[in-house]
């Protein structure tokens, strides 16, 4: 690996342990020499991973939508910054420019990149790992949704267990590098209904 894309909210939330957790992460990815690839934001979650990926010495790429340039919420000391026109364009450069994903606490934006970057790997568009830094729960009752949509035959097991989920920056950088994944058939029933 030598690219990991964090999706991460553009507010901070509540309490300060999403703060510490995307701060250790960044810090995590900049002492393994692993470039950073992110939104580009200033402010939230955003900001604060992409300022302590810089102060700890990575290589960081934001990439972000020309509508969000314009209201100054992007972060102007970046290694790299791309602008692109779109949002879809935006996850579509994060991915060709990554080896991975990691998702941090936020909320539709960074449910909207998890799911299309696991859409993506089921239907064998790609074949890069993802993963959760899952701080305090936050994303427990999302494990129990797709849980629940195996249970239901909505999600194979093998496409369920693409979703890596670990507490430790450190933990989470490690099963991605040794994450293997299979080739399975999105479809479970092939026959007309």
């Amino acid at each position: 690996m030598h690219s990991i894309c964090v999706f991460c909210g553009s507010n901070t939330g509540a309490g300060g342990a999403y703060i510490e957790a995307a701060r250790r992460l960044a810090r995590a990815i900049a002492g393994r020499r692993l470039r950073l690839v992110y939104g580009g934001g200033s402010i939230g979650l955003m900001g604060v991973l992409g300022e302590a990926a810089l102060t700890a010495g990575g290589h960081v790429i934001g990439v972000t939508p020309r509508r969000l340039l314009e209201k100054e919420v992007v972060h102007r000391g970046l290694t790299e910054l791309h602008v692109v026109e779109t949002m879809q364009e935006r996850k579509a450069l994060m991915a060709e420019l990554s080896d991975g994903f990691i998702s941090l606490p936020g909320g539709l934006g960074t449910l909207d990149e998890l799911t299309e970057m696991l859409t993506w790997n089921q239907l064998g568009l790609h074949r890069k790992p993802s993963a959760l830094l899952d701080v305090d729960g936050y994303f427990d009752s999302l494990a129990a949704f797709l849980d629940h949509a195996v249970a239901q035959r909505f999600i194979t097991p093998q496409h369920r267990a693409l979703l890596i989920v670990e507490r430790d920056p450190e933990a989470v950088l490690d099963r991605l590098a040794s994450a293997q994944l299979p080739e399975v058939s999105k479809w479970m029933d092939r026959k007309p209904v």
